[in-house]
C-alpha cells in the first residue's frame, strides 16, 4: 500500500515541479521575444523576467478570462442549424460537376 502512496506522491511533486519548471521557459522565452522584437521594431524599452510574466498574466486576463469556450457551446447547439449551411455550401461546392452531369445528359 505505502509503494503505491509514495509513488502516487512522487508523480504530483514531479509534476509540480515540472510546471514551475515550463513556467520560468515561457516566461524567459516571452522576455526574449519582446526584447528581440519590440525595442529594434517599435522602440519600446527592454523587459525583465516579472515584466514579462506580468504581461503573460495580462493577456490570459484579456483573452481567456471569463469561462467562454466557443467549442463547448458548438456542441449545445442542435443539430438542425447545420443543414441550411451544409445544404447552401454543398449547392455551392458541387455546382460545377451538377452542370456537367447535366450538360452530358447523365
Amino acid at each position: 500500500m505505502f509503494p503505491k502512496i509514495l509513488k502516487f506522491i512522487g508523480m504530483v511533486i514531479g509534476g509540480v515541479v515540472l510546471g514551475v519548471l515550463i513556467a520560468f521557459v515561457f516566461g524567459w522565452i516571452v522576455m526574449l521575444l519582446w526584447n528581440r522584437l519590440m525595442p529594434p521594431i517599435f522602440g519600446l524599452p527592454a523587459i525583465s523576467f516579472w515584466q514579462a510574466w506580468g504581461l503573460v498574466i495580462l493577456s490570459h486576463l484579456l483573452f481567456k478570462a471569463g469561462g467562454h469556450h466557443p467549442h463547448r457551446e458548438v456542441a449545445k447547439c442542435t443539430p438542425g442549424w447545420k443543414h441550411p449551411f451544409r445544404d447552401k455550401l454543398e449547392g455551392h461546392l458541387f455546382a460545377d460537376a451538377r452542370g456537367a452531369e447535366k450538360e452530358s445528359g447523365a
